[in-house]
């Protein structure tokens, strides 16, 4: 394991949060949403309604600034982003999982929780100095997002979707 698991998990829903704004667009709907929440294990208030869904949806294109800077501009915008929804870390035990940080009340709005896990788990991101795991897909066509959590680091496609369209246009380019 690269990173403790809450780290991992918010990385992990910050890429897909992000990747989610890519064609077909796959959180339209407050049913999207909650399929979204329950598969990435967030806890806390979930008001389930459209306003709910538009700050989430707002908060991708700030997620994506985050996850593709450079080292130095991610540590500012992981300031910035704690600073101004007043994180204060704290350690929390919950379900199954032992001691691990959160950094606002359960009951902020959705889009500040995860606006904030995201910003810790690049806290961690940055001190380990592993943004290399953080890039964009290999694959001319797509904007989307690839966490590499490998051994070997290599990971470059951000989809098996991606990764399948690369290896077919390798085989033609091979058989012409």
């Amino acid at each position: 394991m690269v990173f403790t698991h809450d780290t991992e998990t918010a990385l992990l829903a910050a890429v897909a949060l992000v990747n989610s704004a890519e064609e077909p667009d796959t959180l339209l709907t407050t049913a999207d949403l909650t399929t979204f929440l329950d598969e990435y294990d967030y806890t806390g208030v979930r008001r389930g309604d459209a306003a709910e869904l538009d700050a989430v949806r707002e908060l991708r294109p700030r997620l994506r600034a985050l996850l593709t800077s450079d080292r130095d501009t991610a540590a500012g915008l992981v300031n910035e982003l704690l600073a101004q929804e007043r994180a204060l870390p704290q350690l929390v035990r919950h379900a199954e999982y032992d001691w691990h940080t959160h950094a606002v009340a359960p009951d902020a709005p959705l889009a500040t929780r995860m606006a904030v896990e995201a910003a810790m788990a690049m806290i961690d991101v940055i001190r380990a100095d592993e943004m290399s795991r953080l890039d964009v897909c290999d694959d001319p066509d797509c904007e989307g997002l690839v966490l590499d959590l490998s051994r070997n680091r290599s990971r470059r496609f951000c989809s098996t979707t991606c990764t399948n369209r690369a290896a077919v246009a390798a085989y033609r380019a091979r058989k012409r």
